[in-house]
């Protein structure tokens, strides 16, 4: 079964035939759909998994959310009005994904690493009545891209799985724990595990959230 999305994207069916729960991946910037499918074996066989491709192409190879634009002095900043966009076109992803595919609505998660936990948490929190749960691997929180009414806004029914290696070289884990403090003053139901590795995701990181997704679709 092919349908047409907005973005480039692979699927695996789920072994329901109807009202499947629907993870979609985003990848890290520089990746493609391909990077985190490579799960998708070892995930439920109930799930029924989307891989999207980011919208905008690098060079010479790969994609992002959104730019990482640097300064001569080698200051980054990221391409706030892109990743706005990018939010924007997933959610119309997802939408389609609802409408065409033998899919839940109210049961939707987005499993994301580094770039694609970024976008995937500010999706939820901008987005909250169309996602249920949130993978976020190796990322954290881009304030500038949230609502500006987040305190107005019922995030009674998400859940969050975060995880941040120790030592990883790209993203502060300084940064990613930011992550649970400010998901707690939210109220939002939250995991938070950190692990002796880079910017990866160890095979005890896979596992405990592979078991973590179980319990919540």
């Amino acid at each position: 079964m092919s349908v047409q999305l907005p973005l480039v994207h692979i699927t695996r069916p789920s072994t329901l035939t109807e009202k499947a729960p629907l993870l979609v991946m985003l990848h890290g910037y520089g990746s493609d759909e391909n990077d985190l499918f490579s799960f998708a074996n070892e995930l439920s066989e109930e799930l029924f998994i989307i891989s999207i491709r980011a919208p905008y192409p690098l060079q010479p190879s790969g994609n992002a959310w959104y730019a990482i634009n640097f300064d001569a002095e080698q200051n980054k900043w990221n391409d706030n009005e892109q990743a706005m966009l990018s939010m924007q076109v997933l959610i119309d992803c997802i939408d389609l994904a609802c409408d065409q595919y033998p899919v839940d609505k109210t049961n939707v998660s987005l499993l994301g690493f580094s770039q694609g936990t970024i976008l995937g948490m500010a999706t939820a929190l901008n987005h909250p009545t169309k996602i249920k749960n949130i993978i976020g691997l190796s990322g954290y929180v881009n304030h500038d891209i949230l609502p500006e009414n987040l305190e107005s806004l019922d995030y009674s029914h998400l859940n969050f799985y975060c995880s941040h290696g120790t030592v990883d070289q790209v993203i502060p884990i300084d940064w990613a724990r930011q992550t649970p403090v400010f998901l707690k003053s939210l109220n939002i139901a939250h995991t938070y595990s950190e692990f002796p590795v880079g910017h990866g995701v160890s095979p005890q990181n896979f596992y405990e959230l592979r078991d973590w997704i179980v319990t919540k679709i």
